[in-house]
């Protein structure tokens, strides 16, 4: 079981994108495993911080400047750059409302092993990830209000509420077992959290099989902006930050492009158009096969370098 853990971690992310198509194959087996994923991000994010260093963690506190900076780029500049672009191409309206949403998003939970994945810094995925999934409540339902017109019913109270028990928990139980020997284990808890990713992957392609059947000409065109928006986002963050060094400015690009679509989804209003929700999901496509194709390009920016 070590072995096979530990080469896992190695494959992390063919894996990942695997699991997404798994999942669009066999419909029967997302349905299964949808029950299961709140139990599986509640155990994801307990490796993901047993993985942390501290001390690296803390050091980037050190420069709260520039945290700062990616945070409010992350919010605040790619909401506005994804309008500007969406506005001139007259989309699907569905389509072009949640290609904006999703630019206003947080960042992804399992960005931090995404950036593992690829050689990049965990620890600045970690810290913008809770500094987004944080202010959210606050930035995105105006900003969404005034681009596109939907209202997001962000409860403040009871989304920390909710905050709290996802991410506190899993904190407490990740510090006492930091004290055990599996923090000498690595690679093993790599590959555990490669198959907690791919249970995941493979858990929100739930009801998406149906859905491309139904329509799928217009499934392919929201592929398409999904991609878009993801790489889209990746690249423009990556750019503006270049100064930071490539791997902080590559870091930063991943997380912008990868975001967290689970919030919307419950609070999107009964009348928003459902083709939202449903681009929502199309983008788990771009997000768990990132790791898979930008790992060849990350890997000939560092022999160029």
């Amino acid at each position: 079981m070590i072995r096979f853990l530990s080469r896992s971690a190695a494959l992390g992310s063919p894996l990942l994108a695997a699991g997404i198509f798994i999942g669009l194959l066999a419909p029967a087996l997302a349905h299964a495993l949808r029950s299961v994923l709140l139990a599986d991000v509640l155990v994801m994010t307990v490796l993901v911080l047993m993985r942390v260093d501290i001390a690296a963690t803390f050091a980037l506190l050190r420069r709260p400047l520039r945290l700062g900076g990616m945070v409010a780029f992350h919010l605040l500049a790619c909401p506005v750059i994804a309008w500007l672009v969406v506005l001139p191409l007259h989309l699907d309206p569905g389509i072009a409302a949640g290609v904006v949403i999703f630019a206003t998003g947080c960042a992804l939970l399992s960005g931090s092993a995404f950036a593992r994945l690829l050689g990049l810094d965990p620890e600045l995925a970690l810290l913008v990830m809770l500094a987004t999934t944080l202010l959210v409540p606050l930035t995105a339902p105006p900003i969404v209000a005034a681009l596109t017109g939907v209202n997001l019913a962000i409860g403040l109270f009871a989304f920390m509420f909710r905050l709290a028990l996802m991410v506190g928990i899993p904190a407490l139980v990740s510090t006492a077992l930091r004290r055990t020997r599996l923090m000498q284990s690595g690679p093993v808890l790599d590959g555990a959290l490669v198959w907690l990713l791919v249970v995941y992957g493979i858990g929100v392609m739930d009801g998406l099989t149906a859905r491309l059947l139904a329509d799928p000409g217009w499934v392919v065109q929201a592929t398409i902006a999904a991609f878009a928006v993801d790489f889209g986002l990746n690249a423009i963050t990556t750019l503006a930050f270049a100064r930071a060094g490539w791997r902080e400015a590559a870091s930063a690009g991943l997380i912008s492009g990868n975001r967290n679509m689970a919030l919307y989804l419950a609070v999107l209003p009964a009348a928003a158009d459902p083709r939202i929700g449903l681009f929502f999901a199309i983008c788990q496509f771009p997000t768990f096969l990132s790791p898979f194709l930008l790992q060849p390009v990350l890997r000939l920016f560092r022999r160029a370098r």
